[in-house]
């Protein structure tokens, strides 16, 4: 059975639904409060001295060991919303994605006017792992130290992992990274002595967003999507984010914007579907999203199944060179 065309059931967990985040990039203001809840909560060190960066209002840059939830921002002119739209619109007239019930998944009779637009907008969206039906990271982890949880999500332990790496080349998203022992008196590390500086947890062991698995077991909100103060950050049962994101994209549509599409939820790409679903406003490039994401062991067993026959193939060989040489 290949693992990428199966139902998201097959998760080796049972009794608990499948969690997951629905991030909606089209109400997100940029405030950053998820980083922060995310850093205060794990108590993550901080990965910069708080200085924008020269490409955009944003001090972080991207996911990594230290940051789990990253806000990202892009600059966007009217030239680029119009080809934002186009592009929204020509997935619409295909089929993808699918909204509502069938026959519903075009615009056909929908006023498609854009709303009162400016020239200019930002595109903010929070990311975060994606706890992905086929995660990459787990499948390659020698040590067992990446699990599923009961929750379907895929979380590390702090004192199986190695530091080996070979996780952080699993992953097709760039999330997971080895932690490095280089910040200069991290600020948001609750376990600290006034005076001193704060130690660096798990130096050189990889790390990322658990999706509060600390927090689920005892049935709380994860700390982002608690903090989140326009609800951008959206949290509950997988089947009921994917769900919710559709209604939210048809809703869009209905506006005109037509730019609106969902990442993360068709279960037939090349991870079987993300536990975090996102809206985004374009192209997930804009996003710095990969297009077409595909887990790096989907060819494992094809790979297998083919090294198994050329072997035969050889043992046959050389069992006839054998017999042939014994004969003469």
């Amino acid at each position: 059975m290949n693992p990428l065309t199966e139902s998201p059931d097959h998760l080796r967990h049972t009794g608990h639904p499948r969690k997951g985040f629905f991030t909606d990039t089209s109400i997100c203001i940029g405030c950053k409060a998820c980083e922060v809840a995310c850093k205060e909560w794990n108590r993550n060190p901080t990965d910069s001295d708080y200085e924008l960066l020269e490409s955009s209002y944003d001090n972080t840059g991207s996911l990594g060991a230290d940051t789990w939830r990253h806000v990202a921002f892009v600059e966007q002119d009217g030239e680029q919303i119009d080809r934002a739209r186009e592009s929204g619109r020509a997935l619409v007239n295909l089929g993808m994605p699918k909204i509502g019930a069938p026959g519903q998944g075009n615009l056909a009779g929908t006023d498609t006017t854009p709303p009162d637009t400016p020239d200019f907008r930002w595109l903010m969206s929070s990311d975060v792992c994606k706890h992905c039906t086929n995660a990459g990271c787990l499948d390659v982890c020698p040590t067992g130290a990446l699990f599923r949880t009961e929750h379907g999500t895929v979380v590390v332990q702090e004192d199986v992992c190695n530091g080996c790496g070979t996780c952080v080349a699993g992953c097709p998203f760039g999330v997971i990274e080895r932690r490095q022992n280089g910040t200069v008196q991290p600020k948001s590390d609750r376990d600290f002595t006034p005076g001193e500086q704060a130690p660096t947890h798990n130096v050189g062991v990889a790390q990322k967003c658990t999706l509060c698995y600390d927090r689920i077991v005892e049935d709380q909100t994860p700390a982002c999507a608690q903090t989140c103060p326009t609800t951008s950050i959206k949290y509950g049962e997988r089947d009921d984010m994917v769900a919710t994101a559709k209604e939210r994209v048809a809703e869009l549509h209905a506006q005109g914007m037509t730019e609106a599409r969902l990442y993360g939820a068709n279960d037939s790409d090349g991870v079987g579907g993300t536990g975090s679903v996102f809206l985004l406003l374009d192209e997930p490039e804009v996003y710095g999203l990969p297009p077409d994401p595909r887990v790096p062991t989907a060819d494992l067993p094809r790979m297998y199944k083919r090294a198994g026959l050329a072997a035969a193939g050889m043992l046959a060989a050389a069992a006839a060179a054998f017999l042939v040489g014994d004969r003469a």
